[in-house]
């Protein structure tokens, strides 16, 4: 599953979010991802991608940084 794909899974199922909203321009508060709903998205994509965040990250403001986040997370595994 692509990071991308994964984030939309995710709040369409847990948020209601309409799947056509879910684009990398989107802003995660706009979409209503807040503090507790952004630690659940990591730890999904966690989960999900087989990846570990880092303890000092900045959290991601749009759904394209946090796919990017994943995706460069991913990368970093098989490299």
């Amino acid at each position: 599953m692509k990071s991308l794909e994964l984030i939309r899974n995710f709040l369409t199922t847990r948020q209601g979010v309409e799947a056509t909203r879910v684009v990398p321009d989107a802003t995660l508060a706009d979409l209503g991802v807040d503090s507790l709903m952004m630690l659940e998205l990591m730890f999904e994509c966690e989960d999900q991608l087989g990846v570990k965040l880092p303890e000092d990250l900045t959290s991601p403001k749009t759904v394209g940084e946090m796919a990017a986040l994943m995706d460069g997370l991913l990368a970093g595994q098989t490299g």
